[in-house]
This record gives C-alpha cells, structure tokens and sequence, in this order.
C-alpha cells in the first residue's frame, strides 16, 4: 500500500509539471494576442440591435458587394459574372432615362416644330415652268429598292425604338399595361431581328450611291446660300445637291454605320461584351440614332412636302425634263448630251428614246 501512495504521489508530480510548462509556453501567446477591436464589437452590436430593430436588412453587406472590394466567386465561366451589383450601371441609367433623353425627345419635337413653321412660311417649292411630258430615269429598279430597303427597316427601327424610349413615360398611362407590354414586346422582336437587315442595306446603300455623291465645287455655292434660300435663285447641281451630299455623307455614311456598330454591339451580347463596353455603346446608339432621325425628318420633308416632284422620282424612278433642268441642271446636261445613260420616256407620244436624242 505504501509503495501504490508513492507512486501516486510520482503522477501527481509529473501531471503538475507538465501543466506548469504547458502554462509557462501559453504565457507569451496570451500576453502577445491582440485586443479584441472596438469597432468590430460595435459593429456586431449594431448588426445584432439591426435584426431586432429591422429584421433582413443586410445593408452592410451590399455596401461591401457595392464597392467590389472583395473578390467574389461565380460558377458560370464568362466576363463580370462574379460581379454582383455595378454601381456604374445606376449613373448610366440616370443619365441615359434622364439628361439624354430628355435632350433626344425635345430635339425631335422640336425640329417637327421648325419644318411646320418654315411650311407654314415658305410651302412647297414648285417648278417655275410647266412639264413637258417627257420623263427622264432618275433612278433604276435596284437603286430604289435599295433605297426603300433601307428607308423602310429604318421607319421601323424607329419607331420601335421610340416606344422602347419613351414608352413607359407616354404610352403606359394611355393604352395600360397589358397592351404596353404586348407593343413593347413586339417592338423589341422588331428591333433586334430588322437592326441587321437595316447595317447591310446602308452598306449597300453606300455601295450604290457614293458615285454621285463625291462633292464638287458648285456644291460648296448650293450649301453656302442654303440651295437658294439666300440670295435667291436655285443653284445649279448635279444628280445630287450640296444638301443631299451632306445627307449622304453626313447621315448615310457617318450616323448611319455609327447606329448600326453600336447596335450590333447591343444586339449580340454573346460575344462578351463588358457592361460598361454595353452601358457605352447604348449611349453612343441613342445620341446616333437621335442625329439620323433629326437628319431622317428633314430629308423626308424636303422629298415629299418641301420640293414638288421629288418623291416621284423614287416612288416611279422617273421624273419630268422640267424638273431635272430646274432642279439638277448639270445633271440634265450630262443626260442630254449622252455622258450619262438614262432612258428618256415621252408619254404624250407613248414612245422610248435615247436620251440624247432630239427634244420634242
């Protein structure tokens, strides 16, 4: 018995040195473990007072998801999938449902405004001698179908975007919600099957007329007293005036391919665009399409309303010799003189004849 005493006395001061040296090592990683931080306990505290007070509200979490300081992870391969919330996209869409919208609706009512007034002032330009019967081929089968190809896609593009824009402000409290979102469903099937059709008939379109578009010098006269409203009289052009070249040039070429770059970069987001790549691209598209539509309104007025016998010439292809000679003189003399093919059609003898050929 008295030898199982001391061996149990032996443990005993074994076990209590082993804790003394346990302790002894734990000292130093006890003395150097930081204090805990205030601003972390006050900070649980608020979060714990915040479910109380306002149960589900996460707000400092999406402040940090906000401020994209933490790496996230996402499952699904693919640029900016990881990123939660941009903030960049609530500037883009304050500016783009606010500054530029409001810019692009009254830049348009008020240029419908403008061509009424100089309607109500100056009418429509008619030709100063009677017509003689006698039509001259302005434009053939192709040009016009390329020409009404494009005009047409375009109307659509259009309109369908206006009712994506300003849909909600203007239709939503006429015609409801259901037929709202029917119209604004089938608007944007629209615009997004015709946005191509509409970037390949421009580039045709392009192809077809930058013959006769290329400037000269009697063009810079025609701009310069803005096509005989200064100075009067009507300058002289060829096929094309001064106007119609800055149209093409301008409008065609420039805003034309301008509109359908930005919006095939909206159109196939597949390609892996950033959002900011997105946020840009439908900027630049409706300050574009503002511009063409602005150029669109004039270029209709003057074809229809603003010069008698103009839209004749791309509805039938053909218009009157007096027209030509009034309107595109030097475009006339290079018919009459056989420089230019065009086929002359004489409808009081029902007869075809060469351009060139006598007049009657």
């Amino acid at each position: 018995m008295r030898r199982v005493s001391v061996l149990g006395r032996g443990a005993a001061v074994t076990l209590s040195a082993l804790f003394a040296l346990l302790l002894a090592a734990a000292l130093p990683a006890i003395a150097q473990a930081p204090a805990a931080d205030p601003a972390m306990k006050d900070l649980s505290m608020e979060q714990a007072q915040r479910g109380v007070n306002q149960p589900g509200n996460n707000a400092p979490v999406w402040r940090e998801v906000r401020g994209g300081d933490k790496e996230a992870y996402a499952s699904i391969p693919g640029r900016e999938v990881n990123v939660l919330v941009q903030t960049e996209g609530q500037e883009w869409r304050a500016r783009r449902n606010g500054f530029w919208s409001i810019v692009a609706g009254w830049s348009l009512v008020g240029l419908v405004i403008i061509l009424a007034i100089a309607h109500m002032l100056l009418g429509t330009t008619h030709l100063r001698e009677p017509e003689t019967g006698r039509k001259i081929q302005r434009f053939t089968n192709f040009e016009r179908w390329v020409h009404w190809s494009a005009a047409i896609s375009f109307v659509v593009l259009a309109t369908t975007g206006l009712i994506m824009l300003f849909g909600k402000n203007i239709l939503l409290p006429i015609i409801g919600y259901t037929l709202f979102s029917w119209l604004a469903e089938l608007g944007k099937i629209l615009h997004n099957f015709l946005g191509p059709l509409f970037v390949v008939t421009i580039a045709v379109m392009i192809v077809t007329f930058v013959r006769d578009n290329i400037p000269k010098g009697y063009d810079f006269k025609w701009i310069f007293s803005l096509g005989g409203l200064i100075g009067g009289g009507h300058p002289p052009s060829g096929k094309f005036n001064g106007g119609e070249k800055i149209w093409f040039w301008g409008g065609a070429l420039v805003m034309g391919l301008t509109v359908g770059v930005s919006g095939l970069v909206l159109d196939f987001p597949n390609f892996d665009q950033t959002r900011s790549t997105m946020q840009l691209a439908n900027i630049v598209h409706l300050i574009a399409t503002t511009l063409f539509m602005l150029g669109t309104m004039g270029h209709i007025y003057l074809g229809t309303l603003g010069v008698a016998g103009a839209y004749d010439g791309m509805r039938t292809g053909v218009v009157d010799e007096t027209w030509a000679k009034e309107h595109h003189p030097y475009w006339y003399e290079d018919v009459k003189s056989g420089k230019v093919t065009a086929e002359v059609i004489d409808t009081h003898a029902a007869t075809r004849q060469p351009a060139s050929g006598p007049a009657d």
